[in-house]
């Protein structure tokens, strides 16, 4: 079982723009954005539990609302909110205010596939701080917004561990080796 970020970012390092769109990455071409390298639907059928925050679960509940489709995820879904958020009907959908290692446990005895971290990039670094994240997996568009929602936030160590191309995307994966170990200001003076 990892603990995963799974992800696509823009070049310089952004989820969403400010408005918290994702036109951006809809509109990038790829060889098979379902099977191809670092493909979702490989990826999905390996994860037993989701994370995620509520901007990110009210982006994918609101264009549900739009496109009449069903909660896309089979998998019990956990909700991290201060706010009180309406469930959707059908979807095991549980909102928590909890600490990340509690509800770390919770999802880790649902069963033992990847636990996926859906977004946003604070989210998983509160993962990746107490040491509960064990990769980022990231799809990078070759687009800059110049601002909006930033990938992952705080100063961790990654290691590279391989990449491909799909379409226009680079695909990544790191492990997650923890909090920087050097201040890069300092070994700049």
């Amino acid at each position: 079982m990892r603990t995963v970020f799974y992800t696509a970012t823009t070049l310089d390092g952004f989820l969403a723009d400010e408005d918290d769109s994702l036109e951006w990455l809809f509109r990038q071409p790829q060889d098979d954005p379902t099977g191809g390298p670092f493909g979702y639907d490989t990826f999905i059928k390996g994860v037993s539990a989701i994370a995620m925050g509520a901007t990110t679960y009210l982006w994918v509940r609101d264009h549900l609302d739009s496109g009449g489709e069903a909660w896309p995820y089979t998998q019990p879904s956990w909700v991290f909110t201060h706010r009180d958020l309406e469930g959707i009907p059908g979807a095991e959908v549980r909102f928590t205010a909890g600490p990340v290692e509690q509800v770390h446990a919770e999802m880790a005895a649902v069963g033992d596939g990847d636990l996926w971290v859906v977004g946003g990039g604070g989210l998983a670094a509160d993962f990746a701080a107490a040491g509960l994240l064990d990769e980022l997996i990231v799809s990078i568009a070759p687009v800059t917004l110049g601002a909006g929602r930033p990938l992952f936030a705080g100063r961790f160590d990654l290691e590279l561990l391989e990449y491909e191309r799909n379409g226009a995307l680079l695909n990544a994966r790191y492990r997650v080796l923890g909090r920087l170990t050097e201040d890069l200001r300092a070994a700049d003076a």
